[in-house]
């Protein structure tokens, strides 16, 4: 699974998740730093990306609109990159879920 991790995440998440979610990215590699949401919503629907964001809007979006792009919100408020890459490994399982069930358009995460 690609994810795209949205600008409210580090970018040091694309290479500590890099075992588990190899060709994930960061908005500012993919020159969107400055983007607006609907672009870059536009950008992992059109490049195949799963994206994790903080940011309620995004789930707004997914509910209005449904995949692709399929949707991470994670809802652990401002916590350390760290925090939020453990947040990630300890629900592999239901990211890999969200990527093969065709019925699932986000998860939230806690």
């Amino acid at each position: 699974m690609k994810l795209l991790f949205d600008q409210n995440l580090s970018h040091e998440l694309v290479r500590r998740l890099a075992d588990v979610c190899p060709a994930s990215a960061h908005v500012r590699q993919a020159g969107l730093a400055q983007a607006t949401d609907q672009q870059v919503w536009d950008y992992a629907k059109t490049q195949g990306f799963v994206l994790v964001s903080q940011d309620a809007d995004f789930a707004e979006l997914s509910r209005l609109r449904g995949s692709p792009p399929k949707l991470i919100w994670l809802r652990c408020g401002n916590t350390a990159t760290t925090e939020v890459e453990k947040l990630l490994r300890r629900h592999a399982g239901l990211l890999n879920e969200l990527g093969q069930n065709p019925r699932l358009d986000f998860i939230e995460i806690y």
